[in-house]
């Protein structure tokens, strides 16, 4: 467990992140939260198993946060065709415990996070909140199940927040990897076949945080605005970076892959756009500001 840096008062909210400490996401939250104000605690698989329901109970009960930020899961969405269970465990398993804990102690927000890969990928407008899941991957099944459980048992209390395609500073990444490979290599073959919805992950931070103090409740899809395929993405990745790397664009089988990606997985943003009282920012501002502060 850590407590960092806050701008502490004894009427500042308080919160619990799962996987604050280095996860992609949970970093940046970390980060933004503490710096609106809020008493941040973070809870890690480094601090104890998060699926023993014991531990994880005396923990968020010892916290008694204002709101709980789940961005623990099993990402590694090829490996999740072969170790189902595993992925089921962090993806269901653990927000359905969260949920439990928090409606039997009575206090608490959830605000979990959920993913593009809910969707079949058939389709070329962007999906909505109330749009029919129709995963084609154990990891997008999984996660589908996650969101399901979650706004099950804790209806009035609970919040998903489905987002896709993250960059940002503290862990390894697609961009970064583009980055490094562009410093390198004269070309770099990327799938243009798959769209989808970047995301910064400071803005994605911002935009829970504003949720949370609203105690927002419900399915919301929380992107930066536009959409680009994989080879767009790396084109501007190495444009920022002034390389003269050249982005070769293929179809994804050419580069074949255990589990099935959404072909078209960008996410309509006009109920999130209406709660800030204004559109995400575009994914090139956000992508450049990344690029440039970091690299």
């Amino acid at each position: 467990m850590s407590k960092p840096r806050t701008r502490q008062s004894s009427a500042a909210p308080k919160a619990l992140i799962l996987g604050g400490v280095t996860g992609l996401l949970g970093q940046s939250l970390t980060n933004a939260l503490a710096g609106r104000g809020w008493q941040v605690e973070t809870l890690s698989r480094t601090d104890g198993c998060l699926t023993d329901i014991a531990f994880l109970t005396q923990r968020l009960a010892r916290s008694a946060a204002d709101v709980v930020f789940n961005a623990v899961a099993w990402t590694r969405v090829d490996d999740a065709e072969d170790h189902p269970e595993q992925a089921r465990l962090l993806n269901c398993t653990l927000p359905d415990a969260l949920a439990r804990i928090l409606k039997s102690i009575g206090q608490g927000h959830l605000v979990h996070f959920s993913t593009d890969f809910v969707f079949s990928g058939q389709g070329r407008t962007p999906w909505r909140e109330e749009d029919t899941p129709k995963p084609a991957s154990v990891y997008g099944r999984t996660k589908l199940a996650g969101e399901r459980a979650v706004l099950q048992i804790l209806p009035d209390r609970s919040c998903v927040l489905r987002t896709a395609w993250l960059f940002g500073p503290g862990r390894k990444n697609f961009v970064e990897t583009i980055l490094n490979k562009s410093r390198i290599m004269d070309a770099v073959q990327v799938v243009f076949d798959q769209t989808g919805s970047p995301t910064y992950t400071l803005d994605l931070a911002r935009w829970s945080a504003a949720l949370a103090e609203k105690r927002a409740v419900g399915i919301w899809h929380a992107v930066n605005s536009g959409r680009a395929n994989w080879a767009e993405l790396a084109a501007e990745v190495v444009a920022l970076a002034g390389s003269r790397c050249q982005v070769i664009p293929i179809p994804s089988g050419q580069w074949p892959q255990k589990a099935t990606r959404p072909a078209w997985s960008v996410l309509d943003v006009t109920k999130l756009s209406n709660a800030l009282g204004q559109p995400p920012r575009p994914w090139p501002q956000a992508l450049r500001e990344y690029v440039y502060s970091n690299f």
